[in-house]
């Protein structure tokens, strides 16, 4: 398999991953759906990676990989205070995060 392939393949998830964000209005699905593109680039960083016989684009998924961690843990507690407080999840009805 070439380098296209791989490339293909995650411009493919990239797409899917933007259209759930665009389309969706379920903060859990548009949360998944942010973590489909991370990942989407993590490929075609590996598959670069692989192709040009360098080290930093594995690195650097590392990198991606702890910050979408912390994304996830820092995006599910906001999600679980608004629905505490609002009993609704809904991203249509959430205007701001006032304290």
């Amino acid at each position: 398999m070439s380098v296209n392939h791989f490339i293909l393949l995650s411009a493919i998830l990239f797409s899917l991953g933007a259209v759930g964000v665009l389309i969706r209005r379920n903060p859990l699905i548009m949360f998944m759906s942010i973590e489909l593109m991370l990942n989407a680039v993590n490929l075609a960083f590996v598959a670069f990676s692989r192709y040009l016989q360098v080290l930093e684009g594995q690195v650097f998924v590392f990198l991606i990989l702890a910050v979408a961690a912390a994304e996830v843990a820092v995006g599910l507690a906001i999600i679980v205070a608004i629905f505490r407080s609002r009993e609704s999840v809904d991203v249509d009805e959430i205007s701001g995060l006032k304290g």
